[in-house]
């Protein structure tokens, strides 16, 4: 009889994009697969590892900024991988503890482990659904939706190296509308996003590792970023470098184009 545990779910031959960021980040939840495809990025770009550390870190300012700037108290994070320090849920709750983060994720490691480590604080709420990007409608009708976001206010909505996995073809940027749409006036969308513009050839490296892997992985450039906000109004300083997003004391004096990421913050009007 087949077993309805997530874990069940998983083919640890096959490596998976959450799985490889977590190597990278110095997880252990990984597998050989992913370690193989992790040191074959990592071969193309020496870096990689620092990048997706300050793209966690870019994460965190960015929920804190919704938190204690904009006033959001209720955030839906697509795409978050498995839970580390920093996760949006800590960020948000450290600021105002009734906060309320639902994840949404498809690789079944990363639910086992939300179920585990995602407990929230004792006045916030901190839940987990199993769905995917390319279904935005299915993400807004999953009825654990309105039973932790309040639809009459305000939702962050997290983006965080994501729509990296998806052609044009694919319409990544009517999956974000679809999304915006479903959420109230005053909404943010927070994203950031891989691009070629820093190091073509070394990216393009990267990306070929990954495509043998059997793993989608598409960089954009400044404008193709940017098109993810349409008709958004832009939080300063707009979409830029992640080192140059609103930078604390840490990154003092780091060249913004030694991570090559664009991130961004949008308000829907």
């Amino acid at each position: 009889m087949a077993s309805d545990s997530p874990l069940s779910q998983i083919d640890t031959a096959v490596a998976h994009s959450a799985r490889v960021y977590d190597y990278w980040l110095g997880g252990k939840d990984n597998f050989a697969a992913d370690r193989a495809l992790g040191d074959a990025m990592v071969a193309a770009i020496p870096t990689l590892k620092v990048m997706a550390r300050a793209n966690r870190d870019f994460l965190a300012r960015a929920v804190r900024y919704l938190a204690a700037d904009a006033g959001i108290r209720q955030f839906l994070d697509i795409g978050p991988g498995l839970p580390t320090a920093g996760s949006t849920h800590e960020v948000a709750q450290e600021v105002a503890p009734e906060s309320r983060v639902l994840y949404v994720d498809h690789d079944p490691l990363v639910l086992a482990h939300a179920r585990a480590l995602m407990t929230g604080s004792s006045r916030g709420q901190t839940e987990f659904i199993m769905a995917d990007l390319q279904q935005p409608e299915k993400i807004l009708a999953d009825p654990a939706l309105p039973r932790t976001l309040d639809l009459s206010q305000p939702v962050g909505l997290i983006l965080v190296a994501i729509l990296m996995y998806f052609h044009d073809s694919d319409d990544p940027q009517g999956m974000v509308k679809t999304l915006l749409d479903g959420l109230p006036s005053g909404s943010y969308v927070v994203i950031s996003h891989p691009s070629g513009d820093f190091n073509p050839d070394a990216v393009q490296g990267a990306v070929a590792a990954a495509t043998a892997a059997g793993i989608t992985l598409v960089p954009r450039s400044r404008e193709g970023v940017e098109s993810f906000f349409a008709g958004l109004e832009l939080v300063e300083p707009g979409v830029v470098p992640l080192l140059a997003w609103r930078p604390d004391e840490s990154l003092a004096g780091e060249d913004p184009e030694s991570v090559w990421y664009y991130g961004g913050i949008g308000r829907k009007p």
